[in-house]
């Protein structure tokens, strides 16, 4: 199946508009199942010739070609296609479920860890998106994880320590940082700690060493946006 080098990804409430080779829809897939590709994402012109109007939302490069993410100014679709079953049906094209495997946000949970002096507690990072540089203790929730549960957790393997947040709520941001299209969600924390320096057991091949930081200095070495976005809080 020829794929058109631009196409749109349009996507209301979970619903995403799916065309067969000639741009008729809306087509179903039928999840688990195995067959030639059929299905796509429809070029803005088979979009209007379906009467559909959109707002532009972003443009992506998946795989080489253009991806444009839009929002469809259409009532509740009910004969689009639900996202999620569009993942195991190999009768869609990969690039439309590439699209919208990178379209699911990725969350994470942080955590400011503040000792008695008001230092912000730091790690410098030897693996991951921010080799060499300094960031808050936290990252990937895992499946089913409460964000309070995932920074403290975290923290624990990160720096060896148990940490009990406090009763505020998190410092939320959302990021998409490349051209891929994929959408980071930060849940950042705040918790007091007074215990002795003695205690935190860096996890190895992670962590290179730690650091107690005034909020100015932490916020001036923070490479990741989410990490600035809390501590200018403090």
């Amino acid at each position: 199946m020829d794929h058109p080098e631009t196409v749109l990804y349009l996507e209301h409430d979970g619903k995403v508009l799916l065309v067969d080779s000639e741009g008729n829809g809306p087509m179903k897939p039928t999840m688990n199942n195995t067959g030639s590709t059929r299905f796509r994402f429809p070029t803005r012109y088979e979009a209007k010739n379906l009467g559909i109007e959109w707002e532009v939302k972003n443009t992506f490069d998946i795989l080489g070609f253009e991806v444009i993410k839009a929002h469809p100014n259409v009532e509740w679709p009910e004969n689009w296609a639900w996202k999620d079953e569009c993942i195991s049906d190999d009768e869609v094209h990969p690039i439309a479920r590439e699209s919208i495997y990178r379209s699911i946000h990725r969350l994470v949970s942080k955590v400011m860890v503040l000792n008695t002096q008001g230092q912000v507690l730091m790690g410098k990072i030897e693996r991951g998106h921010f080799v060499g540089h300094w960031t808050l203790p936290g990252g990937y929730m895992d499946h089913d994880e409460h964000p309070a549960v995932g920074c403290v957790r975290e923290t624990l393997e990160e720096m060896g320590i148990a940490i009990e947040l406090e009763d505020e709520a998190p410092i939320i941001t959302q990021r998409i940082f490349t051209n891929e299209g994929i959408s980071f969600v930060s849940f950042t924390y705040k918790a007091n700690w007074d215990g002795d320096n003695s205690e935190i057991k860096l996890k190895e091949n992670e962590i290179s060493e730690f650091a107690w930081l005034s909020p100015a200095e932490a916020l001036s070495r923070a490479v990741s946006g989410f990490d600035a976005a809390a501590l200018r809080h403090l």
